[in-house]
């Protein structure tokens, strides 16, 4: 089945200029911070999200307030589209006291209970069950509020992954369930890996309800939000999205990406890139001119600059944040 595509008919202005802000600020910043990581100021893992900018803004346009998400370590671009600050979110990928996390989660573990944003997670499919409970409690506190649990093409044959999928259904958990494929998972083709042409289908064994869509077109994958959202806050239950993205860069930025061709990442990025697709509807229909989009660039480079120095000058963690965020304090 081919990911769905959807109607350019009824698109406002507003929501194209939206959608690619969004969408550059995540592609300016992820950009930005590969720069820092190679200056040697961002220590340890670095997983950017070049490429699949379209997955999170289209379905963070899908969201109302309240509603929560949770994610893997490619995580820069759903923090930034939730609504999280440049600012502390370079911070926390350079271990300063100034990012969401104190300094001391990084790239992988990150938080803002104020954004409903509980973390990306270095383990592998480990937070798919976590966004399984984010949905429980929700569904006990009877608020209509849906959670995002993403995850990638790799982890999908991880097995906890279908225990989730079994309490989800067997519950009627307000959970999307969000399969970010990118093809490669570390560096695996999923036609070497997967056993079936189309990952959301094994929701079928369950009862659950999904569908792929195109990844790299924000449109479809916010009409494709809207109706996983509408299923799940009606009280039918979990639902399977299957993005069907594609990562420019490698895994991380150790990975010389080797398992692939130089023309296949170009012919991507000419053919499908989701920004482009976008700007081109912005000038097609004569919203915008190409100077206004350069005023935009420019303001969001600014911003990603801003993060850059907010980063440099902020203070690196005192040693008695050790001892911290440790324990929870329960009033007896």
């Amino acid at each position: 089945m081919a990911a769905k595509k959807t109607s350019k008919a009824n698109v406002s202005k507003e929501q194209l200029l939206h959608f690619y802000r969004e969408m550059l600020l995540i592609r300016r910043f992820e950009e930005k911070a590969g720069q820092l990581y190679g200056m040697g100021l961002i220590g340890g893992f670095c997983h950017l999200y070049i490429g699949q900018e379209a997955v999170v803004v289209g379905l963070e346009a899908a969201a109302e307030e309240g509603d929560k998400r949770v994610t893997s370590y490619r995580d820069h671009g759903h923090m930034l589209a939730c609504g999280m600050e440049a600012d502390g979110v370079m911070a926390e990928l350079t271990g300063r006291s100034g990012g969401y996390s104190k300094g001391k989660g990084g790239s992988m573990h990150m938080f803002s209970k104020e954004k409903h944003f509980y973390g990306g997670h270095g383990i592998v499919g480990a937070q798919v069950p976590i966004g399984a409970g984010l949905a429980f409690a929700d569904k006990y506190l009877d608020n209509s509020r849906v959670t995002f649990a993403y995850f990638g093409d790799g982890a999908a044959n991880q097995g906890q992954v279908y225990e989730t999928f079994n309490m989800a259904a067997l519950w009627d958990l307000p959970v999307v369930f969000v399969i970010e494929n990118n093809q490669y998972a570390m560096g695996t083709a999923q036609q070497r890996s997967t056993s079936s042409a189309e990952i959301y289908e094994r929701g079928k064994a369950f009862g659950i309800p999904g569908e792929a869509v195109d990844g790299m077109d924000v449109l479809a994958v916010k009409a494709a939000g809207d109706t996983a959202v509408a299923h799940c806050r009606s009280g039918k239950g979990p639902y399977i999205l299957e993005i069907k993205t594609y990562r420019y860069r490698g895994h991380s930025m150790s990975d010389p990406a080797k398992y692939r061709t130089r023309e296949e990442v170009q012919k991507v990025r000419e053919e499908k890139d989701a920004i482009e697709h976008v700007r081109d509807l912005l000038l097609t229909g004569k919203h915008v001119s190409e100077d206004d989009l350069k005023a935009i660039d420019k303001i969001i480079k600014a911003i990603v600059n801003k993060s850059a120095e907010f980063a440099k000058d902020s203070p690196e963690p005192a040693l008695e944040e050790l001892w911290t965020d440790i324990y929870a304090k329960v009033e007896a």
